[in-house]
């Protein structure tokens, strides 16, 4: 059996999943409710999709795009994309179809698969589509996914994969605007794949996906799940209880969650009577995990857990662990393994540890550039007195003297009143310590007498009945006269993406004109 090392030379998906299909044939690389797929099945498959695609006419370099929700199929024509020397474009399922348009034209994807959801959406647009459109499950009068596959037995025609070849192209949320195509490589996933050795990943692990995977999120815990050897178990979509019966069920020891997940989850009522004591690390990122949150997770749910803020980007890289550090949970922790973190001011001088400005951050894993966009790509880079280069990541943070990175907002979220800046996540941690509050966001919204002004939105808990005028007073009692929130709001819920981050442009919309 071969044995990658953090000093193993460069190596494929495809190619280690070919070795776990001599060395694991039997062990189950894929779960999905009742039906089980093993390392050789996956090997198998993966060639017939490969197979396929070549037949169709697609060359390495070429695209396809896939949209839908977390399955078997999915994963399989991921692999067997790979396989044949594609590039993979994930798209979110929750876009609209003219933004799906958008991003099949801009990754120039040459096949474009759906589930059955996206194929009932897209049914106004389905004309305007340049490709052949291929469901993933049984829906409407497509050509199907299983119909579409090569015979049984297919082998591909070899394709030698470079470290420098397109991977994956993963398009930004578009909750900051249009989506963006963000060009990996397969040099950056191999070294996502070794990194997870040094998270406890390997041929014994089982990880529980939940999250989607056309998201990094996903991707940074499914690739050293099944390119070390172990197993993932998928869920189609995020459910509380349901996720505490696979974890129990399954004896998950990984996981990567959002931290509105772990909210529901300690939330559930059940929670408590699941056996969770499989579970060796769980992974946060996409959002900031709260100080209390990370408490009751490391209180009440076995193993550790560990905050993870970087860009899908790559080149920003921090990891909190929560339990060496108990006394940094309102950090992001410290830049991983061959990462460097930075401050600079609004004129892209560098600033001395301790004090505020945007977050810049070089690391080993970098993408190559957002495709099409050389000039927003150029704009995102930040250059050293030294001569090395750094990506800028939009958010306004600082490094203390232990080198600890701490996150206070967007760039562009950040409220400035009076002259002042104000950071939305300052006033978030004082309105999230009254007990009647559930989530909040602070938003900047005009003001006449300063230019802009905070503003609360606020889910109470279940059956607390305080008033928003009792909230605004306890919450102002606690800022600076700077700081001071003008009202407070109540709010059902809060928007947020699939993988829980809020929506605070929507928010904003119907302030400004």
């Amino acid at each position: 059996m071969s044995t990658i090392t953090l000093e193993s030379p460069f190596s494929t998906l495809p190619v280690l999943i070919a070795q776990h299909a001599i060395d694991r044939a039997e062990h189950p690389a894929l779960i999905e409710d009742d039906q089980q797929m093993t390392y050789r099945q996956l090997d198998a498959e993966a060639n017939r999709v490969a197979a396929a695609l070549q037949r169709d006419g697609l060359k390495a370099g070429d695209a396809i795009a896939i949209c839908g929700s977390n399955s078997i199929n999915y994963a399989v024509l991921f692999v067997g994309a790979l396989r044949a020397g594609l590039t993979v474009a994930p798209l979110a399922p929750s876009s609209s179809p003219e933004s799906l348009l958008g991003m099949l034209a801009d990754s120039a994807s040459k096949l474009f698969f759906v589930d059955a959801s996206v194929n009932k959406a897209i049914a106004g647009v389905r004309d305007r589509l340049s490709m052949p459109l291929l469901t993933l499950d049984n829906s409407g009068s497509e050509r199907h996914f299983n119909d579409w596959l090569a015979e049984e037995g297919a082998q591909p025609v070899a394709v030698e994969i470079t470290p420098e070849m397109t991977f994956n192209v993963i398009y930004s949320s578009g909750t900051t605007g249009e989506p963006k195509g963000i060009v990996q490589s397969h040099g950056m996933r191999w070294s996502h794949i070794q990194r997870g050795l040094t998270m406890g990943y390997g041929p014994d692990c089982r990880t529980l996906m939940s999250t989607p995977l056309y998201s990094n999120t996903t991707l940074v815990s499914f690739l050293p799940t099944i390119g070390l050897g172990g197993t993932v178990v998928i869920m189609a979509k995020f459910d509380a209880e349901r996720y505490l019966k696979l974890a129990e069920e399954h004896r998950i020891t990984h996981t990567m969650l959002v931290p509105v997940q772990y909210q529901r989850l300690l939330d559930d009522p059940a929670f408590d009577r699941f056996d969770l004591s499989s579970f060796k690390v769980k992974f946060s990122t996409s959002a900031p995990l709260r100080a209390p949150l990370i408490a009751d997770a490391m209180a009440r749910w076995p193993g550790n857990l560990r905050e993870a803020y970087g860009l899908t980007a790559g080149g920003i890289s921090t990891s909190l662990d929560c339990a060496a550090h108990p006394d940094k949970w309102d950090s992001v922790g410290k830049p991983t393994e061959g990462a460097e973190v930075r401050v600079i001011d609004e004129e892209g001088n560098e600033l001395p540890r301790g004090e505020t400005g945007e977050i810049v951050g070089r690391a080993i894993s970098m993408m190559r550039g957002y495709i099409n966009r050389e000039e927003q790509t150029r704009d995102m880079l930040w250059t050293s007195p030294e001569g090395l280069v750094f990506y800028r990541s939009g958010d306004m943070g600082r490094v203390d003297e232990e080198g600890f990175v701490y996150i206070l907002d967007r760039r562009k979220d950040m409220i400035i009143s009076g002259g002042f800046n104000i950071y939305a996540v300052d006033l978030e941690k004082v309105l999230l310590a009254h007990p009647a509050v559930a989530d909040v966001a602070v938003i900047g919204i005009p003001s006449e007498q300063w230019g802009e002004t905070p503003l609360g939105l606020v889910v109470l808990k279940p059956g607390c009945t305080e008033d928003e005028a009792e909230i605004l007073e306890w919450t102002n009692g606690q800022l600076g006269k700077a700081q001071r929130l003008t009202a407070i709001e109540f709010r059902p819920e809060l928007p947020r993406s699939t993988i829980g981050k809020v929506l605070k442009r929507d928010l904003r919309a119907p302030y400004w004109p």
